[in-house]
């Protein structure tokens, strides 16, 4: 069971893999797209078409799930499914259902693992495999991988190297728990963080921020939603940032523009501005923006 493209890398690992049989993919319904608003398939039921696999798409998996029984699983594996299955379904295989998260177990659960650690500026991060129970990624830890968070990565990279990571953890895991040699290890709720959904307004730049957290905010928020501020009252997108050193800029003010680009203060330090992006216009390098936008120094942001 899963949606997003986190569970293509599990999936593709499963169906290649000579110990396990994939006998269904349960993905969600295709979602209109774009200003046609045409239906687009999950990546998931792509990659499971790819491979000849039978694919079902309930709207809403605790109202239908009755195929399951037709199934009759062994096992079955979620990963970035998208919906919370009753406690019938995990009841229903022979050795349970098994998930595929994108973090060290407790820490981040819920929706949002991957863009959540990277914005609190965590240095390290992982996969954990868990058997499900009723409660949100509250079931024992069954096997875990670490990596580390680079300062080069955004959530894309790093949701990808996780995907890999977990495919690859997951056969490694499967046939050692099946057969009873793992035994799964309760988790410590005193430890445990959460990880709610993502949303559109969260990208709004807090220019009182120290230039560190809004530059983990931009990279948590790569490729989606973005981070943002105004000028003029317009909105601004900023693609591309950094933290520099230096000191004395008030909040949301910017200090100097030139071709490596445009320095803003932001708590004690500042932020240089790579790219961005004018409200109906072209992403620019700092150098183009300000060839055609002179931002003085003293301007206002916010």
């Amino acid at each position: 069971m899963g949606t997003a493209g986190f569970a293509c890398p599990s999936l593709a690992a499963l169906d290649n893999s000579p110990g396990t049989k994939v006998i269904g993919v349960v993905t969600q319904p295709d979602r209109p797209k774009g200003r046609q608003l045409i239906p687009h398939p999950p990546a998931v039921k792509v990659e499971a078409e790819s491979r000849k696999l039978t694919v079902h798409q309930p709207l809403r998996i605790r109202n239908d799930f009755n195929f399951l029984y037709q199934l009759n699983p062994d096992l079955i594996v979620v990963a970035a499914y998208g919906q919370i299955l009753p406690e019938t379904i995990l009841d229903l295989p022979k050795q349970g259902c098994i998930n595929v998260h994108g973090s060290l177990l407790p820490l981040y659960r819920g929706a949002a693992p991957i863009q959540r650690a990277i914005l609190d500026g965590q240095n390290e991060t992982g996969v954990t495999i868990m058997e499900m129970e009723a409660g949100m990624d509250t079931g024992p830890m069954i096997s875990k991988i670490k990596t580390p968070i680079e300062t080069r990565d955004n959530a894309q990279t790093l949701h990808d190297r996780l995907a890999n990571l977990g495919a690859k953890l997951l056969v490694e895991t499967i046939p050692q728990y099946v057969s009873g040699k793992i035994k799964p290890t309760p988790q410590d709720e005193s430890q445990a963080t959460h990880a709610p959904k993502i949303t559109r307004d969260m990208g709004q730049i807090d220019w009182s921020k120290t230039a560190t957290e809004i530059w983990n905010q931009a990279r948590a928020f790569t490729p989606w939603p973005g981070i943002f501020t105004h000028i003029s009252g317009k909105l601004l997108k900023i693609i591309d940032v950094e933290p520099v050193d230096i000191n004395d800029l008030e909040p949301g003010i910017i200090g100097k523009s030139n071709y490596e680009g445009i320095i803003v203060g932001c708590g004690k330090k500042a932020l240089r501005i790579k790219q961005l992006q004018k409200e109906g216009g072209k992403r620019l390098a700092a150098n183009a923006f300000l060839a055609g936008h002179p931002l003085p120094a003293g301007t206002q942001l916010g």
